[in-house]
């Protein structure tokens, strides 16, 4: 089959690896209908987070189940399927609490499960998924989605979700006031997860036309372009005087978390989900001061896909919009340029 592999900054390609088949008793094999590139994969690709060997790559896809394993009777052939970022179990205490994140078993796509075996990558034709039926989420009555379904079932497997856990750790809900800072497709579905949970004024803070576009249909209902001291000043005066009472950050560098939080009302939330670059920490003085709370962090994606589907399945919300860019699986090196420079939202890769 062929899957793209990072092999150094700037250096991603397609290759021929074998194709997948069922290793483990828990197994199952998906021929993938569409994957994309990530923000965070841009991490490796800038050199920012170190490659050390050739890897597979791609952490969100959806698609067809091919083949399964002995002991699978959730999940047949012909079953379409999300996959969350993560491989979970399901039935460790931290699954039960909804944080399939940090599963006891938690493997990652392009890296090797609990007894060894190495994991495909979600940018390739097809990829061995271990502890399938704890992992994979089945989307019921679709076996071939329309483009406009496939994009936005695709957000589950990992943007939506994001979006949608910085809401929750930023307590947005029913007359809140919100600011989503970072236009990328996190960001933007970070907008889209506040008006669906509410939120009556949502700030968005963009320099992009197109991405301002989608994020007024997504129901922002202004935009700030202003930076730094000048951002503060634009949302206090769009807000009356005041700062939000909730702020998602969605990029995860130091300026982009001093942009949020400072952005914030004191007693207000923030909450965050941009990766880590460095720089970002939480200054303890300033929230004792202003008693504003902090959560976050790598969302739970397999705990909330089920919710956010069925709004997908019934047409509430149409988060697909985030793809501005669809490439095949052999233009992928073309993908990974275009997202790093800012070309495109993201880019959805056909096999």
């Amino acid at each position: 089959m062929r899957a793209t592999i990072i092999h150094g900054p700037g250096d991603i390609r397609v290759e021929d690896r074998n194709y997948p088949t069922v290793q483990l008793p828990t197994d199952v094999v998906v021929k993938v209908t569409a994957s994309c590139v990530c923000g965070s994969d841009l991490w490796p690709y800038r050199g920012v987070k170190p490659t050390h060997q050739p890897s597979a790559i791609g952490h969100e896809f959806i698609g067809t189940v091919e083949s399964i394993g002995d002991d699978i009777t959730a999940l047949a052939v012909g079953d379409f399927v999300i996959a969350p970022f993560l491989v979970s179990c399901g039935a460790c205490p931290q699954c039960l609490n909804g944080v399939t994140v940090a599963c006891d078993h938690l493997a990652g796509w392009g890296g090797k499960d609990d007894s060894g075996h190495a994991i495909d990558g979600g940018q390739g034709q097809a990829v061995r998924v271990p502890l399938a039926e704890s992992t994979l989420v089945k989307v019921p009555g679709v076996t071939e989605p329309d483009d406009a379904l496939r994009a936005s079932l695709l957000t589950l497997s990992d943007v939506m979700a994001t979006g949608h856990h910085a809401a929750l750790a930023a307590k947005v809900g029913p007359g809140r006031t919100v600011v989503v800072v970072g236009d990328g497709a996190v960001g933007l579905c970070g907008v889209l997860a506040a008006k669906r949970l509410g939120a009556e004024r949502i700030i968005a803070m963009s320099r992009h036309a197109d991405r301002q576009a989608i994020a007024l249909e997504f129901g922002a209902t202004d935009i700030v372009a202003e930076r730094g001291d000048d951002g503060v000043a634009k949302v206090r005066e769009l807000l009356g005087g005041v700062l939000a009472d909730s702020v998602l950050e969605c990029v995860g560098t130091k300026e982009s978390m001093e942009q949020a939080l400072h952005s914030v009302r004191p007693g207000g939330a923030l909450g965050f989900v941009g990766v880590p670059t460095g720089g970002a920490e939480a200054p303890l003085r300033y929230l004792f001061d202003t008693n504003i709370s902090i959560a976050g962090g790598m969302a739970p994606a397999r705990t909330y896909i089920p919710e956010l589907l069925a709004d997908v399945l019934e047409g509430k919300i149409n988060p697909g919009r985030v793809f501005d860019t669809v490439l095949t699986l052999e233009e992928a090196p073309e993908a990974y340029r275009a997202m790093d420079e800012r070309r495109s939202i993201k880019v959805l890769l056909t096999p």
